[in-house]
């Protein structure tokens, strides 16, 4: 039995995908290597802050705001302290929450129509959340705001003029590069303090869910669900790379 010209496509498709998010991971770690991605990266902290964000209104922590660095790091300000399970979601939802962000986009972009309305849905919500809840950071900087405008802006015209097929490559590299956001991020993953703007600033996000579950924060505990972060959006993306495979491919009966 022979594979469909279908069935190819889409193993070839997926074959790039997995060759572009290799060339991702070692890019970060080489001197200057992340200049390509560095919009990548500014889109996977806004998801980041985002889910921390989502998460802050649903537990009734409330959201303060959301800021966003020149150096890719973010933070988001909750209103009201919560109990510990509360803390612990919203410490998890970062990295956890850009991971779904990425599969649920990878999923449901099979085609380049379905490609360009996720593209203009996710151009259209960092607009808003540029207008509302990201501010200048606390000595004025306004590049949160225009980044997130301006990303929002090159995705649209990406969903309104890229042709189809590298319309959908573009939006599961997109996709991809959200669920790998932990594995790239792994310093900062591992670290007990938040370093933000280049300044030690609080503590991460492993630190503040090994308190809310252990009670404490010694190294290991913080390791834990550092590693449980990683494991996680590797998983989401093997599963959303199988079913966005699945998709891709005709049945017997259909090809």
């Amino acid at each position: 039995m022979t594979s469909s010209p279908r069935s190819e496509t889409a193993r070839s498709e997926v074959r790039t995908l997995a060759i572009a998010l290799l060339a991702s991971l070692v890019m970060w770690n080489l001197p200057y290597g992340g200049i390509a991605l560095y919009p990548f990266k500014l889109l996977a902290t806004w998801l980041h802050e985002l889910s921390h964000g989502l998460v802050m209104l649903v537990t009734g922590a409330g959201l303060r705001y959301v800021r966003i660095y020149r150096d890719t790091s973010g933070e988001s300000l909750q209103v009201w302290a919560i109990s510990d399970i509360g803390t612990a979601a919203i410490a998890a939802a970062g990295y956890m929450g850009t991971a779904l962000w990425g599969a649920v986009l990878l999923v449901a972009t099979p085609t380049p129509r379905a490609a360009r309305i996720a593209l203009l849905g996710l151009a259209s919500l960092m607009a808003i959340t540029a207008m509302t809840v990201i501010e200048p950071t606390p000595g004025g900087d306004q590049f949160g705001v225009y980044a997130t405008l301006g990303i929002a802006g090159v995705l649209a015209v990406c969903a309104i003029a890229v042709p189809g097929r590298w319309r959908v490559l573009g939006a599961h590299f997109i996709a991809a590069q959200a669920c790998i956001n932990a594995l790239l991020d792994i310093r900062v993953l591992l670290r007990p303090m938040q370093v933000i703007d280049g300044v030690a600033s609080g503590h991460s996000d492993a630190y503040a869910m090994a308190v809310a579950t252990f009670g404490y924060a010694p190294p290991w505990a913080i390791w834990f669900w550092a590693i449980v972060w990683l494991a996680w959006s590797l998983a989401v993306l093997f599963v959303a790379l199988r079913l966005a495979s699945v998709q891709r491919t005709p049945t017997p009966e259909s090809a």
